[in-house]
């Protein structure tokens, strides 16, 4: 089992910056992929971005295309920590945004692939 937790949602005025963090525990970190999703109401889940070890100190990131440019998916191991960097948010943003880990170490966007979810945290970005 791996258990993850979230933080650092709130509300925001678009064109802000917020960073979500997601804590992760009982498994060996290096061996998960490790995504974002967002849900907004009435919508399907979201893939927003990915990270995957890929040896070394190496990672590799992949993004959706309506966050590319503007969100960063980075991990900080010590702490076996993803973070979401989330910059020049706009209304469309809004959503809540779950963490995500997949047990087989490669890219995938979609969410029916990933294992363990985190409860969440409610991103609201107004205009």
């Amino acid at each position: 089992q791996m258990q993850l937790v979230e933080s650092g949602g709130g509300l925001v005025q678009a064109g802000g910056s917020l960073r979500l963090s997601c804590a992760a525990s009982g498994r060996t970190f290096n061996n998960y992929a490790m995504g974002w999703f967002r849900q907004a109401p009435g919508k399907e889940r979201e893939f927003v971005a990915t990270t995957r070890w890929i040896g070394g100190t190496t990672y590799a990131q992949y993004y959706g295309d309506s966050v590319k440019g503007r969100f960063t998916i980075s991990r900080g191991n010590a702490k076996n920590t993803v973070y979401l960097q989330m910059n020049s948010l706009k209304p469309e943003d809004t959503a809540v945004y779950y963490c995500a880990a997949k047990s087989s170490n490669y890219h995938s966007i979609r969410a029916d692939e990933y294992d363990y979810w985190g409860q969440g945290t409610q991103v609201t970005v107004s205009s």
